[in-house]
């Protein structure tokens, strides 16, 4: 028997059973520096409602000894050690070992290969604690853990707690920690290596910065922006909370071979890939800023509050990702996040949302793997803007009054969607009834036209809207000039919503103006071509960001050409002044250039996202991005010898122009190794392999889509990188063989955790050498593989249909 899945009725049932008091836990990681194996003791001390019933406590590590009240238990085949005639009152003490700390879920062993130092940490959303010591991994069961960590003596030990009492014992050292408030299991930690570490105190905090030692340097270039960052959130959350963070530590932890970053109360784990080797741009420093604020938020919405269940679990990430956007337009200097929010995150959940894995925001979950497949861009950027839309609908000031009240109300404990929403609808005396059925039971996007009836404007919804609070923009056009005459809110109740005040005779009508909803529109038939035309002229970042999203979304599903929508936004590009979209703006037209314009299309649009490029590179400010666009999208060797001089010694720039110019054909094997040489980065050899990846040679791709996708080692955080640039247009032949080895590799996709299966499932999915049918036979196959699996490669799989016929010239992408 496999490793069972914890279903929401054994969750109830043991949750209404049982009461945990506290978790001892003993973890021992000398072993380590030269071997795999992480050995704990659990020790769980609970009370049954129920003397005489049965249970099981969740421990897929191998148990050595397990004992239930001094009685010794006999562990099962399925991750599970049963626990019959429980008593009143129980102790509960499992001694186990986890030797898969190399491509196992739970906990990690990580080797520096700048130094051959050994880093170990610990990540457990939603149930993976069980991989590494016994208990009740499901949310609902929180307690108290005190951690004893034992290290080697050169080590620093870090969780949730901090301030630990350290200990000599031969030859180690002994890491006590106090006991952390009430936790779910899912939300404790434990990391461990020969840190760099930067302590400061901001705002009454004690706040810690750790690093493995090869990128110290790194660390404290960033140390400060980091601080500054965390004591401005801290602070804003604190107080529209009603609530300061109640621990005065707070630790950040940056970790080799980690992916994304992960809320432990108290101690926030990351992947090192967020100290950016190379001088950071704006997007990347923005993007820093939000998954800081992001998972900050989670102290409060999933730690002091946590989900009862994983059927609420958007009340955690649809909550941190609008509350990481909200701090840091209001307390930070990245004021413009919500516009590139709307250029980048949104239009993947646009996307997502009319696909074939578009679900509510909240749905019945059965398990917690088919909780593990909801991670995406329905709960996240979707869920976000829809907490945005209802901060409109009831206000800011009482929708600040309503989370107030509910965490007053709950902290330590575990809610359901029902009391958020009484804690809003008592604040703001609006019944929100409808509005959670409409906006959080549902699945899918409305969609809205406009139509001019004499001298009124009329909004028109396609199907029964959903009730919300949405602008609508009049715009006069002079030239190169677009003037905003009016701007008009109003509120939706149904299919036909009159706007009194907006001209009808308005040169372009702008639905979603200030981006207040999310909800998808259609220029009238007349307004299209001005659509297309006026979008670099309208006056602000949101509402190009809006007419640049609507292009978008008419290329995905088969209403614009991919030129169109490329030069729309290569156009936006000309004129734009918010530096929190530029980036993402190259991105999404380089993009469209490699993966959506048909072949006959493709250098022109590639030839203009270079020229735009090459103008932005003219500002100092904007010379990094734009050399970097100026990287992917160069067309030839004039274009490479510009570029190798405008690089000069700057490492990033160097390995991105030679990705290209090996994906051109150009014989780099000198260049790669000098600047191996030069380059500081201890994971530089993931960059060689880059190029390596590039090259329209046999023997190059074989090795590595070995290494990448066979032997997995290539970093969880770089596998996007290696297989983007695997996957070129124009080796069709050459990449044909491996469609069909994702293919075969779909029933294994899962093995290692949520992570790693949500980005191998995605960034090996074939952009190129497939056809229609190939579209299919993945998607019939999704259907037998994990949901977490299944659900990216359906995501993933639909985008490329659409691509596909984007290419062809087909229409209804949908």
């Amino acid at each position: 028997m496999g490793i069972r899945s914890l279903t929401r009725t054994e969750a109830e049932r043991r949750g209404a059973l049982l009461t945990v008091e506290r978790y001892d836990i003993e973890v021992d990681l000398t072993a380590l520096p030269g071997g795999p194996d992480v050995r704990c003791v659990s020790t769980v001390a609970f009370d049954c409602h129920e003397p005489g019933a049965d249970t099981f406590v969740d421990c897929a590590a191998e148990v050595l000894n397990a004992t239930l009240n001094g009685v010794a238990l006999t562990p099962g085949d399925d991750g599970r050690i049963p626990l019959p005639d429980l008593a009143a009152h129980n102790v509960l003490r499992v001694e186990s070992v986890q030797s898969d700390t190399t491509t196992g879920e739970g906990v990690h062993r990580a080797v520096d290969p700048a130094d051959g130092e050994v880093y170990v940490w610990t990540s457990f959303e939603p149930d993976e604690a069980r991989f590494v010591w016994a208990c009740f991994d499901q949310p609902d069961l929180k307690a108290p853990h005190a951690f004893t960590v034992t290290a080697p003596a050169a080590w620093t030990v870090t969780s949730n707690s901090g301030s630990p009492r350290v200990e000599e014992t031969d030859g180690a050292r002994r890491w006590t920690f106090p006991d952390t408030p009430p936790l779910s299991v899912y939300n404790t930690v434990v990391n461990a290596g020969p840190f760099h570490e930067i302590r400061r105190e901001v705002g009454g905090y004690d706040l810690g910065l750790y690093a493995r030692r090869s990128l110290a340097a790194v660390l404290e270039r960033d140390a400060d922006d980091l601080f500054t960052l965390t004591g401005q959130g801290l602070a804003f959350y604190g107080e529209v909370f009603s609530m300061p963070f109640p621990q005065r530590t707070y630790d950040q932890v940056f970790m080799p071979e980690f992916g994304g970053a992960m809320e432990n109360y108290g101690c926030v784990t990351w992947s090192d890939a967020f100290l950016r080797r190379a001088v950071p741009t704006h997007a990347e420093n923005e993007l820093l800023a939000k998954v800081l604020l992001h998972e900050m938020a989670h102290m409060w919405f999933g730690n002091i509050v946590t989900m009862r269940w994983w059927d609420d679990l958007w009340l955690n990430e649809a909550f941190a990702e609008f509350a990481c956007h909200w701090a840091a337009e209001r307390a930070t200097r990245y004021t413009d996040v919500w516009a590139g929010h709307l250029a980048a995150d949104k239009l993947r959940a646009y996307l997502a949302d009319q696909g074939p894995v578009s679900h509510p925001i909240h749905q019945p979950i059965h398990d917690v793997a088919q909780a593990a497949s909801i991670f995406d861009n329905i709960t996240y950027p979707k869920g976000a803007s829809v907490l945005q839309q209802l901060m409109t609908y009831v206000g800011e000031d009482r929708f600040t009054a309503g989370m107030a009240a509910y965490f007053a109300r709950h902290a330590w404990g575990n809610t359901t969607l029902q009391d958020l929403m009484d804690a809003l609808s008592e604040v703001s005396g609006r019944d929100l009834d409808a509005w959670r059925a409409a906006w959080l039971a549902t699945a899918g996007t409305d969609r809205f036209t406009l139509e001019r009836d004499g001298d009124t404007v009329v909004l028109v919804a396609d199907g029964t809207p959903r009730p919300q609070v949405l602008a609508l923009g009049a715009y006069r056009v002079d030239g190169e000039t677009a003037l905003r005459d009016a701007l008009v809110r109003v509120e939706v109740t149904g299919p036909r919503t009159p706007v009194p005040g907006l001209p009808a005779e308005a040169d372009l009508l702008l639905v979603n103006d200030g981006d207040l909803t999310f909800a998808t529109a259609r220029p009238d038939p007349a307004g299209r071509e001005t659509l297309l035309r006026t979008a670099a002229h309208l006056p602000t970042a949101i509402s190009r960001g809006v007419a640049a999203a609507t292009v978008w979304d008419m290329l995905t599903t088969g209403e614009a050409t991919a030129a169109e929508a490329g030069r729309c936004i290569v156009s936006v590009l000309a004129t734009e002044t918010s530096d929190a979209v530029i980036e993402p703006y190259l991105t999404r037209a380089a993009d469209i250039a490699e993966l959506w314009a048909p072949d006959a299309d493709r250098a022109d649009l590639t030839a203009a996202v270079a020229a735009a490029c090459r103008r932005l590179a003219a500002d100092p400010g904007r010379r990094r991005v734009a050399l970097r666009g100026l990287a992917r999208t160069a067309t030839g060797p004039d274009d490479l010898a510009d570029l190798r001089a405008q690089a000069g010694d700057e490492v990033d720039l160097g390995w991105r122009l030679l990705v290209r110019a090996a994906e051109l054909g150009e014989d780099v094997s000198g260049e790669v190794a000098a600047l191996l040489e030069r380059d500081t980065d201890p994971d530089a050899w993931v960059r060689a392999l880059t190029v390596e990846a590039a090259r329209p040679d046999a023997a190059a791709k074989a090795e590595v889509w070995q290494r990448l996708a066979v032997d997995r080692a290539v970093p969880v955080s770089a596998v996007r990188q290696v297989a983007g640039a695997f996957w070129r247009p124009g080796q069709d032949t050459l990449l044909a063989p491996y469609a069909q080895h994702y293919l075969d590799a779909v029933p294994q996709l899962h093995r290692g955790g949520m992570i790693p299966a949500m980005s191998f499932a995605s960034h090996l999915f074939p952009p190129f050498a497939i056809d229609l049918p190939y579209i299919e036979k993945a998607q019939q196959l999704a259907e037998d593989a994990a949901p977490v699996v299944r659900n990216t490669l359906l995501e993933r799989s639909d985008t490329v249909r659409r691509m596909l016929l984007a290419r062809d010239g087909g229409a209804g992408g949908a």
